[in-house]
């Protein structure tokens, strides 16, 4: 029974892919948090250009 118990514990099949799901899991986070701030920083660019773009006069000459 002991021997069974200590081959489980020192089995390490799994941990790659506990490795894995970490790693993706932190990309995912970081892309997320990443989107998030360009998008509320880009806002106010958009509506910047959108009013001034509207102000301009186009001459069909």
């Amino acid at each position: 029974m002991r021997n069974k118990l200590y081959k489980a514990f020192q089995d390490e099949s799994g941990a790659v892919t506990v490795d894995w799901i970490v790693l993706t899991a932190a990309v995912v986070a970081l892309a997320i948090v990443a989107f998030a701030s360009l998008q509320s920083a880009s806002g106010g660019v958009g509506d910047s250009l959108g009013n001034y773009l509207s102000t301009i006069e186009v001459n069909a000459d």
